[in-house]
């Protein structure tokens, strides 16, 4: 009964998240992401056991039938949903946690150096969403609910919560209610995608912080000129002794 529970918290996340999707059983038999978790789950267990070679051959057979390739190294925790799936790639010390959601020709790819430990892919925190085309590339951590921006390429850390666009990745804003939303499709808010508009209202609002402080400045240089007037006046007019 276990199974058959997390079967369909499976396929009920994968609904919320596609509005395309309109039962569990549409999701269950035409989606090419959730046979390519099947397939992994498969890999996984021989390549854990030592059976390195049937691992491989299972991930490849579930290239060749979905179009993503995973390799049977790869930790993938649970409910990920990747959508539309085709030339996705997860490299063999890539780390997902749960409710991660990839789109078509994402890559969570190795880089030289190696770090100490041996891993060279990507760790995707809980509630990451990784937009089309992306590429996330080396040994590091993407924080939970971090969102990627369709071909942004990402190569260094992105902290919890933000939103990374551009090549290279950049941090943008992000309006406080969009960003309160528990998803966002493709990781990216398309009304706030341009990070060059990002920068430029950056910099106004910049200007305007200055704007304000150099009035404050010459309202003080006012005032003090004038209490200067004021002392200098009195003094002019004092009694000689």
């Amino acid at each position: 009964m276990a199974v058959f529970s997390r079967a369909r918290d499976y396929l009920d996340s994968i609904r919320m998240r596609d509005p395309a999707a309109r039962n569990r059983w549409e999701v269950a038999l035409l989606y090419q992401g959730v046979h390519a978790m099947l397939l992994h789950r498969l890999a996984a267990w021989f390549w854990n056991h030592n059976l390195h070679f049937i691992g491989r051959y299972i991930s490849q057979i579930n290239r060749f039938v979905t179009g993503i390739e995973i390799h049977p190294g790869a930790t993938i925790g649970r409910r990920l949903f990747i959508d539309h799936g085709m030339g996705v790639v997860i490299g063999e010390t890539a780390e997902i946690g749960d409710d991660v959601t990839l789109y078509h020709s994402v890559t969570l790819g190795g880089v030289d150096p190696v770090n100490e430990s041996g891993k060279r892919h990507p760790t995707l925190s809980d509630g990451v969403i990784i937009g089309a085309g992306a590429q996330v590339l080396g040994p590091i951590i993407i924080g939970p609910k971090a969102r990627i921006g369709a071909n942004s390429v990402v190569t260094k850390a992105v902290p919890e919560g933000a939103t990374v666009v551009g090549i290279p990745g950049r941090i943008m804003l992000v309006d406080g209610d969009v960003a309160a939303k528990s998803f966002v499709a493709y990781g990216t808010p398309c009304d706030q995608i341009d990070p060059e508009q990002n920068r430029v209202a950056a910099l106004k609002c910049e200007v305007e912080r200055l704007k304000e402080r150099i009035a404050s400045i010459e309202n003080e240089v006012e005032e003090a000129a004038f209490a200067e007037e004021e002392t200098a006046q009195r003094w002019s007019g004092s009694p000689r002794g």
